[in-house]
């Protein structure tokens, strides 16, 4: 039998009372959000493994509702930006003022917060959705050559209405690939949709009871990226990504055929990072092939370039995909 370190033991305790402590969390977030348990999980799994997360969907599906009740679950600060087409970057980062000294002080914009909502991020132009680059990457922002640190955990939930919509503008491949999951929001079923009119059209008021502390999530992160992979693991999700560069000796001939561009390294880390968590989640200490493989849609989705001929064919990113995986 393999000994075991007092501080793996730790570890492990840790991480089982911390998932014992997600499923409280999603009950939680149940009082709120009817249905949509898999888009919670996804958004949950991207936030304990120090990412983002864009929501695609249309109007009325509950995307600003869903992180404001995460925010409360998670007890974290929150900031929600309107985008629109006259927002500016600094409208986002903050400004430097004179005070009432002459002196140039700066003022934190709404960036400053533990979870930031990027409400309908397409409605700005990429001048301003760029103002969210350095913020999600490096966890601060400069201003006039100083770099204000931003408070962890952080992180950036984007919605974006349908890019076929009147008054939008495409997400820059460069803004894409810093999130970690795209995730697309389905209609509810018609259960749900009634159990969603019992909730709302009444004067009832449900309270979200604050379930993890800062540091919990911290810790939660820490573990996350602590968890052993096996090598045919890593070399999987490897695999898998090579498969959709369609300028390499790797490609698949589906990803010939039907895309113009693949994946860059970013989705082989959030590929691992996703089945880490998802694994933790489900209990398990190490990740497997199956958990890259229900990660998989949510990381290359965004990162993939349908061609025309695909698009001609509707044939979609996510079957496209899931091809890729079931060769």
């Amino acid at each position: 039998m393999e000994l075991v370190s007092n501080e793996q033991l730790s570890d492990v305790k840790q991480l089982d009372i911390l998932t014992q402590k997600t499923k409280l969390l999603k009950q939680e977030i149940g009082k709120i959000i009817i249905g949509q348990e898999d888009i919670v999980e996804q958004v949950l799994i991207s936030i304990f493994s120090k990412g983002h997360c864009l929501l695609v969907g249309v109007p009325g599906l509950a995307k600003t509702l869903l992180v404001n009740t995460i925010a409360q679950a998670l007890g974290l600060t929150y900031n929600r930006i309107q985008f629109t087409p006259d927002l500016m970057p600094s409208d986002i980062t903050g400004n430097e003022v004179l005070d009432e000294n002459r002196k140039f002080k700066f003022i934190k914009g709404p960036i400053f917060a533990n979870i930031i909502l990027a409400d309908e991020i397409n409605r700005t132009p990429p001048k301003t959705q760029a103002a969210l680059l350095e913020a999600m990457q490096e966890k601060s922002v400069t201003i006039s050559g100083v770099t204000n640190k931003l408070e962890e955990p952080f992180f950036v939930l984007a919605t974006q209405n349908p890019i076929e919509q009147e008054g939008t503008y495409p997400l820059p491949e460069a803004q894409l690939d810093r999130f970690m999951f795209m995730l697309w929001l389905d209609y509810p079923s018609f259960e749900e949709e009634v159990n969603i009119l019992k909730s709302t059209t009444t004067g009832k008021i449900t309270e979200v009871n604050s379930v993890f502390s800062k540091e919990e999530i911290l810790t939660m992160q820490d573990l996350v990226r602590k968890l052993p992979v096996a090598d045919n693991v890593y070399e999987y999700a490897v695999k898998l990504v090579e498969k959709t560069r369609v300028s390499t000796s790797k490609a698949h001939p589906i990803a010939q055929k039907y895309l113009s561009w693949g994946a860059g390294p970013r989705a082989s880390q959030n590929l691992i990072l996703g089945a880490k968590c998802y694994a933790a989640l489900k209990g398990k200490y190490s990740p497997d092939i199956e958990d890259v493989k229900a990660v998989a849609i949510s990381v290359l989705r965004h990162r993939i370039v349908q061609n025309y001929s695909a698009q001609a064919e509707g044939y979609t990113t996510e079957k496209i995909i899931i091809d890729l995986i079931n060769s």
